[in-house]
């Protein structure tokens, strides 16, 4: 299989944003138009959007269905995200459309229900990790950070499908992916993973793809709208 690009779209309020220390802030890429993103994404041959409900991970609440519905329309495989963490929030998201939709790190609190939820759902989940060094530490509401390798041993005895892997401190940073964290993930859990975070353009791409079969992609976000990444060379790079 092909190493996947996955263009990501975040939305609060129904609009394009970024998440920043101070809260989700629009930004003007697109006309601030998630689907026009989307669409264009589309266009340049993107198989999957990742599409992020920045409302749902700080209100606890799914509020930008709409937008995954438009998004899911384009013909492109939506992978929903943004703080997801019960029942409630993944039939929602996959009955607007999503393909299958990522598993919040903050779940984990309740190891109950997401062993529940992996077990009726597994297929259709993903399972993120919110690393800084050696814990997760869950963005959005309010939660608790966790071991990382104890929580890892945990998840290993479960029906998880994928990692998507994120170095929370990289996000939106633009400062290239942690290519150790990466590998280490894959390497340990003999798990297929997504690398999120940091990353800027192509040459950062190869690095992750040069990991191994494993890595079975990236989504890259902040790179794609500040237009320092062709989506469509990126593309036809690992096609």
């Amino acid at each position: 299989m092909a190493f996947e690009v996955i263009p990501a779209i975040d939305v609060a309020d129904g609009a394009l944003a970024r998440m920043t220390p101070r809260g989700s802030v629009p930004i003007d890429a697109f006309g601030g138009d998630p689907r026009t993103a989307a669409e264009s994404f589309v266009l340049a041959g993107a198989r999957w959007i990742h599409l992020v409900d920045l409302d749902l991970a700080h209100s606890g609440d799914p509020q930008n269905l709409d937008v995954v519905r438009a998004v899911a329309d384009l013909g492109a495989r939506v992978q929903a995200s943004g703080g997801v963490t019960s029942g409630s929030h993944v039939e929602a998201l996959l009955g607007a459309g999503a393909t299958r939709v990522v598993l919040g790190s903050a779940a984990f609190g309740s190891r109950g229900e997401t062993e529940q939820l992996l077990s009726e759902l597994g297929g259709s989940l993903v399972v993120g990790i919110e690393a800084d060094g050696p814990r997760i530490v869950p963005r959005g509401r309010d939660a608790p950070a966790l071991p990382l390798w104890d929580t890892l041993r945990w998840l290993a005895d479960l029906d998880v499908r994928r990692f998507l892997f994120t170095e929370v401190g990289r996000v939106g940073e633009l400062a290239g992916p942690d290519l150790d964290g990466v590998w280490a993930l894959a390497t340990h859990t003999g798990r297929p993973v997504i690398a999120s975070g940091g990353i800027r353009g192509l040459d950062d791409l190869t690095a992750l793809a040069g990991l191994g079969p494993a890595v079975e992609g990236a989504v890259v976000g902040r790179a794609l709208h500040d237009g320092d990444l062709d989506l469509a060379a990126a593309i036809s790079a690992f096609g």
